[in-house]
This record gives C-alpha cells, sequence and structure tokens, in this order.
C-alpha cells in the first residue's frame, strides 16, 4: 500500500529540506517552474547522500517525476528523503515533495522521484560508500 492509498497519507522518510518559494520563483503565468522544485529535491537528496557516504557525490540520475499537485507561492514545501538502496558506490534516494499552503493547515504530495548518487573523492573519481553501521 503507497501512502496515497491511505485516508490520511503521510510522507515517506526523513525530512531534509523546508523552502518557501517566491515569487521569482514562478514563470510568467505564476506557477512555481518545475526546475526550481527538481532543484530542492536534489539539494535535499545530495545532503542525505552526503550523510550516508560521508563525502562528495554526483547527482547521476533522476528516475521521473509526475506532479500530483500544484505548488503556490508562499506555501512551506517539504522534502523528505528515504534510502531505497545502496551499492558499492552508489545511492538510491526516493524524495517525496510535500507542501502546506499558508492559509490551511492539511499537507498535501506535489511530487516524488528517484535520485541516484554516485560517491566521489576530491579529484572526481568514483570511490566506495563506507560500510553502514
Amino acid at each position: 500500500m503507497s501512502s496515497l492509498d491511505d485516508d490520511k497519507p503521510n510522507p515517506r522518510g526523513e525530512l531534509t529540506l523546508q523552502v518557501v518559494p517566491l515569487p521569482a520563483d514562478t514563470n510568467a503565468n505564476g506557477d512555481i517552474y518545475a526546475g526550481w522544485l527538481v532543484k530542492q529535491m536534489d539539494i535535499a537528496a545530495a545532503t542525505t547522500a552526503a550523510r550516508i557516504s560521508k563525502g562528495r557525490n554526483a547527482t547521476v540520475a533522476i528516475d521521473r517525476m509526475e506532479f500530483l499537485s500544484p505548488l503556490r507561492v508562499g506555501s512551506q514545501v517539504s522534502c523528505y528523503c528515504e534510502l531505497v538502496d545502496i551499492g558499492r558506490s552508489s545511492m538510491k534516494i526516493n524524495v517525496e515533495v510535500w507542501t502546506t499552503d499558508r492559509y490551511v493547515d492539511r499537507p498535501r504530495k506535489v511530487t516524488e522521484a528517484l535520485f541516484v548518487y554516485v560517491a566521489i573523492d576530491e579529484t572526481g573519481r568514483i570511490r566506495e560508500v563506507p560500510a553502514q553501521g
């Protein structure tokens, strides 16, 4: 069962980033740029990847995104990250985005995507992710 099947869905993962989109983050129609939201998700996932790998990382893939609900200027945007898989040098991190509008207390899910990172050293070469424990 997914969180969307529940009567009261809840985010999966750890709250990693909260930000409020401003008018400068919108297009001419007043809609939040999708690229702005992807950037926030990448920042959240990179933070999680850095904590897990204890160092630098590079984004190597982003799985498909589907926008479920609009994102409004001035709403609180929350990114929740969950480690899905870890390989020798890679990490798959699911990022869910939820929003709470200024005058509504109930959060809504906006989107989610799977981000894949690879751990890199100071010269940009792939390195192993330290053993978790």
